[in-house]
Order: structure tokens, then sequence, then C-alpha cells
């Protein structure tokens, strides 16, 4: 089918390249021109603005939005919203939060504009993998766009989840379950990595937890990757950012009085993560001197 296309960044460029692949006619915006000629390259009609896309997409249209979340997206969609008319399919396919979705569907719902919001997993490994598809909105716009998520996704990678908002919804507890399934590998390598005497290949025991343990999963997969890319994971610095969907889910479980430890556990790591020194470790080692004596390790050049 044909639709248009707004976003064409890792995520929007590679899920455009799927749906071309599998025939479908592709209208494509995004603000950079470079992105715009490699969609033009791969099969892709582009053009240079939203007047341009939804005059070139006839109705009853469906366009994908994949930029953002927060205010892009709310700029988009109040700069598309006047260009469509009745019928019409708008689907979120970013990270949003699910009640700016909710609100989105009730504003086009007043133009009777149908809104999808569809939780997309897949990363940069979509495009050969296909994405997984959570989805959100009214049931007659979810079947309209059906050949578009049959063909994004693998085979049983998508799916109608309910009401606007709970696509959103369910891609953020999502996310929150990753943050968690991450700092546990993160933390169990580290234990073996601390385990000189052992000399132990971290890209090897990856590997062999692949193979019938109970442990195994695409994200160890990954990690065979990145330990034979880089054994001692010298060249990484122990950042980790955060898009929000954990900092939601932990606001989500405080008020539906859910307790969910470990994932409010792995995020505060994340923050963690991102201190040079942490100034509470300053204070804890310090009292630990003033009331047991405990030796208290100088900086450099200081005290």
């Amino acid at each position: 089918m044909k639709l248009g296309f707004v976003g064409l960044g890792k995520m929007g460029g590679n899920m455009v390249k799927r749906l071309l692949e599998r025939g479908h006619g592709i209208i494509a915006f995004a603000p950079s021109e470079s992105s715009r000629e490699e969609a033009k390259a791969h099969g892709a009609q582009v053009v240079d603005s939203l007047q341009g896309l939804a005059e070139k997409v006839a109705p009853p249209r469906v366009v994908w939005l994949m930029v953002p979340a927060g205010r892009a997206t709310d700029e988009v969609i109040q700069s598309l919203a006047p260009l469509l008319t009745q019928g019409d399919v708008l689907i979120d396919g970013g990270n949003s939060f699910y009640k700016d979705s909710m609100a989105r569907a009730e504003f086009l719902r007043t133009k009777g504009i149908f809104f999808l919001d569809a939780g997309t997993s897949g990363g940069i490994w979509g495009l050969k993998e296909g994405y997984c598809l959570m989805v959100g909105g009214e049931e007659d716009a979810f079947k309209k766009a059906e050949p578009i998520f049959r063909d994004l996704a693998p085979r049983d990678g998508y799916s109608h989840m309910g009401p606007s908002g709970s696509g959103h919804f369910v891609k953020m507890v999502h996310n929150a379950i990753e943050y968690g399934l991450l700092q546990a590998y993160g933390e169990g390598f580290e234990l073996m990595h601390a385990k000189k005497e052992f000399s132990l290949d971290l890209r090897k025991i990856a590997e062999l937890w692949n193979h019938g343990s109970v442990v195994r999963s695409w994200l160890l997969e990954l990690s065979v990757n990145a330990f034979s890319q880089d054994p001692s994971l010298q060249s990484v610095k122990g950042y980790v950012e955060d898009t929000g969907e954990g900092r939601w889910s932990v606001v989500e479980a405080i008020q539906e009085n859910v307790p969910a430890p470990v994932i409010t556990l792995s995020l505060l790591q994340r923050l963690r993560s991102r201190q040079e020194e942490s100034f509470s470790a300053k204070v804890i080692a310090a009292l630990r001197g003033q009331f047991g004596g405990h030796e208290v390790k100088k900086e450099k050049g200081k005290g």
C-alpha cells in the first residue's frame, strides 16, 4: 500500500527500507536532506515538506511518524493535522508517553482522524529481523494499517493492544523490563570479569549460555558481538543513558501500588553511571572514617 512516512533516522530510515523491499510505496519526509536522499536511493519518493507529503498521498491516507518523543511529535502532529482529511490514519511509532498519546488521539478524533500509538521494538536490527509492534487505538484503524504492520514485523510480531495509549503503555513497560535485564547481565559479567584467577573468556561464556541455558536471549547474543569486538570493553565508557520509559514505569508502579524494585534500581544505576564520582560515596567514606576510624582514601594531590 502507499503511505506517508515522517522521520528518517536510524529507526525510521530502516523501516522505510523494509517496507520498500516488501512492495509498499513510500512518500517520505525528513528535515535532513541527506536522509531524504538516502531514502530516495532505496526507492522512496521524497518531498521537502509536510504539505508536499499530504498532497502526494491520496486519501484516505496512512501516515507513519518516527520522530523524537515529546515536543517534536506534538509539533509534527499540529502541523500535519490541518493537511489531513476525515478517515485518515496517523501512526506514532516513537517512544511517546502513553498519556500524551491518549491526548493526541482525542485531539485528532475531533477532526475525524484516526490515531494509532505503535510501540516499536527492534532497534537497528529491525531491517533484517523485523520489528515487534504493540499497537493501541481503534480496531478499524488497526485493520486498515495492518498490511504495514504485517510487513514490518516478523511472524507473530505485531498485535493490537487495546484503546488509544495502550500500545505506548505496553512499550513503556517493555523498555522498563529491558532495563532490569541489562542490569542483571551487566552485574553478572562484571562479577566474572573480576574473578581474575580463572581468566574467564566472557565472549565464550555468552555464546555458551545461548545454547540451552535458561538465561539465553537476544541480548546475550548481542553481548557475544560486543565481547568479540572488545573483550574487556576498554573502548566503552560506562555511561548509560535513558530515554524516559524507565522513569515513567517507576512512577506508574508507585501510582498503581505495584512493587517494582528491580526496574527502579536498574534506573537508579543508570543515573549512577553518569557520575564521574559519587558525592554520596564521598560522604559515606568520610562518615566511616569519623565513627569507625576506617581509612579514607585521598584524591591524588589533595589532602
